[in-house]
């Protein structure tokens, strides 16, 4: 985790020094602070909060703040109580102030507090247990991850083997764990099959991931205690396989795409985590690439990026898309790149849409435009805009995985989609960036959400 002795509170991923504000969000949660701190009513300025971070489409934060409101009035009950929630607003109001939406998301300090906070929930009146991906994948469209039929005798063979290690594992001391790593690892590539939405792909690149993660910063406990966890619930997984199931446990999938995103959503990706970001690329979620690989190179950034927030808030010009304010020059660049984005886009869906066919490299070129889009929204923080593309560029890849093969063999042409989905998700995402160039906030898009995310959830057809 990043700190720096000058900032209130503790963070995790890097200031966006040109990433929007949302004011009226900020202004209310200092407004919440003081009133708790004084044992005052909360629950008009955590209600505005709640509003503004809906309308930009910042929905991890929206989700921690109606958290927040809901703890708030418990905040009388003991000393305790109070310092936390108190805590919890400071440490997410700092949050909200740095502009990175993939922090908002992915931070573990922030879904510690909103665990606690519904751990204060909880001994008033029952509540379903929070997750990790609660916050980190809020909104988002999950892919199935499938699970291959294998012989029973292979299959056993290798449940077997995994099981014994399994106990060696959990039972060794923390320095002779890399054995038994091994034969994990072997086991799991051997059940993986050749689907990208294998769920043992998924699951061998998240161990590995916090493993190579754990090593970096010199064996994060919290990174090894993580991936145990994970191996002894994939031993689960293993027994539905055995029952012939063709598809993992979507909240096991979730938590496990939701780790394997964390890291790399905050502190961004190296080039050789290429094979983990395919992974997540595949599901619908990017990141960023990162150069500062050392302390000091982390902190000179850390310094230029409060410094370039500062003058751009005191120098640079802004425009206001609603309840976001934006620098202007951020909001010139990604209206540019976003226009050959959306153009391919329309037109992919438009071809598709004519023919019923769609060639498997044009889908993925789609979905690449897609992503590409997605993220640059997201650095501009256009949630909406964000979330849109994201589940489109998902789509598009669901199409050129798991589309049907022509009747007459033709490689790489797919079939058996409704393509007028996809088009109709283009021409709002085109619509939505139109508001933004006329200087309007962007609409939510929800229908078109949840049409590609049925597009994306229906289960494909497995051969067993």
């Amino acid at each position: 985790m990043t700190s720096r002795p000058d900032l209130p509170v503790p963070f995790e991923a890097l200031p966006n020094p040109r990433g929007g504000s949302v004011r009226l969000a900020e202004m209310a949660l200092t407004d919440a602070l003081h009133a708790f701190q004084r044992q005052g009513e909360t629950g008009a300025a955590l209600k505005r909060a709640i509003a503004a971070l809906h309308s930009a489409g910042w929905l991890p934060g929206q989700r921690f703040a109606e958290a927040l409101a809901l703890v708030a009035p418990l905040g009388d009950d003991s000393e305790g109580s109070h310092a936390r929630i108190a805590a919890a607003i400071g440490v997410f109001r700092g949050a909200v102030e740095r502009h990175n939406l993939r922090e908002l998301s992915c931070s573990t300090v922030l879904f510690d507090h909103y665990r606690g906070l519904h751990a204060l929930l909880a001994a008033h009146t029952r509540v379903a247990p929070v997750s990790y991906d609660d916050l980190a994948l809020a909104g988002r469209a999950i892919a199935p991850a499938t699970l291959r039929g294998i012989a029973p005798e292979r299959l056993a063979r290798v449940r077997a083997h995994y099981e014994e290690t399994l106990l060696k594992l959990l039972r060794a001391p923390a320095g002779e764990s890399a054995d038994a790593y091994a034969r994990l690892d072997a086991c799991l590539d051997e059940l993986r099959g050749s689907d990208p939405y294998d769920f043992w792909r998924l699951a061998s690149s998240t161990v590995r991931a916090l493993r190579e993660r754990a090593e970096r910063t010199g064996g994060e406990l919290d990174h090894i205690a993580d991936a145990k966890r994970l191996y002894a619930r994939f031993n689960l997984v293993l027994a539905d396989q055995a029952h012939a199931l063709s598809y993992a446990p979507r909240s096991l999938v979730r938590a496990t795409l939701a780790l394997l995103w964390r890291d790399f959503a905050l502190y961004g990706a190296a080039p050789e985590d290429a094979g983990h970001v395919d992974v997540l690329r595949d599901y619908g979620l990017t990141v960023a690439w990162h150069v500062a690989a050392t302390p000091a190179s982390e902190a000179a950034w850390e310094a230029s990026a409060a410094q370039a927030s500062e003058e751009a808030t005191r120098d640079a010009a802004t425009r206001d898309l609603g309840v976001l304010r934006v620098n202007a020059a951020a909001y010139e660049d990604f209206l540019q790149s976003a226009e050959t984005s959306i153009d391919a886009l329309v037109e992919r869906g438009a071809q598709a849409s004519e023919t019923g066919t769609v060639d498997e490299a044009a889908a993925l070129s789609a979905a690449d435009a897609s992503h590409r889009l997605g993220a640059a929204a997201c650095a501009l923080g256009l949630g909406h805009v964000a979330l849109l593309a994201d589940t489109l560029g998902l789509a598009w890849r669901r199409v050129a995985h798991h589309g049907e093969t022509h009747a007459d063999g033709a490689e790489g042409a797919t079939r058996g989609i409704d393509a007028t989905v996809p088009e109709r998700a283009a021409q709002m995402l085109r619509s939505m960036l139109h508001q933004a160039a006329a200087g309007i906030a962007p609409s939510e898009g929800r229908g078109s959400i949840v049409a590609l995310t049925a597009m994306i959830e229906k289960p494909a057809l497995i051969a067993r």
